[in-house]
């Protein structure tokens, strides 16, 4: 009997490595077709899908935000695609670029879903030695 029992948890453990990173692999699906505002409420993105991965382009731009961006050399922000090329990098985060419109530059970067109403949006250079965040609010 006590062989019995060994052997199923042997076969239950050997079992147990080859499906956990099939799970631990697997991000949960981001909030596609939302709408999200920055903290000054100056632009507002939609997250979506974009040639199968994530992106999040500028649907809406305050005055002063559009002016800025056109002095940065960014004619036109609403259309711009703020976070690119987005792949999943964890639960509830995604690597990718993130272009600021203000100086035309575009960093590594990520978003990660805080919760369903909270995206930290983050670009960083120097591999990562200098980095800002951004906390973005969903949309009603």
């Amino acid at each position: 009997m006590k062989s019995i029992v060994s052997n199923s948890l042997a076969v239950a453990l050997a079992l147990l490595p080859a499906a956990a990173p099939a799970f631990a692999d697997e991000a949960p699906a981001p909030p596609l077709a939302t709408e999200w505002r920055n903290p000054s409420n100056s632009v507002h993105v939609r997250i979506d899908e974009c040639g199968g991965q994530l992106c999040g382009t500028v649907t809406w731009a305050s005055a002063k935000a559009q002016a800025d961006a056109r002095k940065g050399g960014t004619e036109n922000l609403v259309g711009a695609r703020l976070f690119r090329d987005l792949k999943p990098a964890g639960a509830g985060k995604w690597s990718g670029k993130v272009f600021v419109p203000d100086i035309r530059k575009t960093f590594s970067g990520t978003i990660t879903f805080a919760d369903s109403d909270t995206m930290v949006g983050k670009g960083c250079v120097l591999f990562g030695v200098i980095c800002k965040s951004q906390t973005w609010k969903r949309l009603p």
